[in-house]
Formats: structure tokens, sequence, C-alpha cells
């Protein structure tokens, strides 16, 4: 009886931990603001193909000239993927559709995207996507910006 108390007492204390440890995380991401939630599709296919990756739930960092996409669920510290704003094309953007209304937040615009000739795309909220937009469109002279 006191081992499986002393078992249970130690599952639930790992596990607190480790949300501990995951809230932790949340705070070191967001401790130099410029943050904002967004889904990321990587290797979209092309229109009529079968494939690509499915979504993956993130949050976002502005960074300089770079936009650090890193995954809600990892314990990792470094982004997941990096993307830089000279590379970044935006060839249009949509509203949800049929499943992905289901694993996106409920308010979220798609933005695709082509980052050094790879398709991708973003899910994040409208008032995001005015910042993000408005983040590309502020690039510094003489660096090529393409927003649709």
């Amino acid at each position: 009886m006191v081992l499986a108390l002393t078992v249970c007492g130690s599952v639930v204390a790992l596990v607190v931990v480790g949300l501990f440890v995951f809230g932790l995380r949340r705070r070191f991401i967001q401790r130099s603001g410029g943050t904002f939630d967004c889904s990321l599709r990587w290797d979209v296919p092309e229109a009529g193909d079968t494939g690509g990756k499915g979504w993956a739930y993130g949050v976002a960092r502005y960074n300089g000239d770079r936009v650090e996409w890193f995954r809600v669920f990892s314990y990792a510290l470094r982004p997941r993927r990096v993307l830089e704003r000279s590379a970044i094309e935006v060839a249009g953007r949509r509203v949800p559709e049929g499943e992905e209304e289901l694993a996106l937040l409920s308010d979220a615009v798609i933005l695709a995207c082509l980052h050094r000739g790879r398709r991708l795309e973003l899910a994040m909220s409208d008032d995001a996507l005015t910042g993000f937009l408005a983040w590309l469109e502020a690039a510094p002279p003489g660096q090529r910006v393409n927003v649709a």
C-alpha cells in the first residue's frame, strides 16, 4: 500500500514539474515580446496533389528580420523554424475549410507563403495577420518584399 502511494505521488509530482517547465518555457519565449499564436503547415502540396504535412500549433516571435516559430507542445528552447523576412513571399490568403476548421483556432486566417521556394501556410488571427503583413512591408529600403 505504501509503495503504491509512493509511486502515485511520484507520478503526480513529475506531471506537476513537467507542466511547470512547460509554462516556464512559454514565458521564456515571450519574454522579449513580439509573440503571437501561429499554426504552421510546412511542405504544402500543390493544388490537386495529396500528401504534405498537417498543421502544427505554435507560437511565433519576431526577432529582427526573422520570425522564429516554436511548437507549443515541446520543451525545446530553440525555434523549430526560422523565416527570414527577405525570403518570405506571400501568395494569398484564405479561410479554413473542412477539417482545418477543427484543427485551427476559431478566428484563424490562413496565409499561403513561399519561403526559399518551399510552400508553407501560416494560420493566425486577423490581428496577428495585420501585424505580420505590416512587419513584412516594413522591410529596410532596398529589400525585396512581396505581399499579396
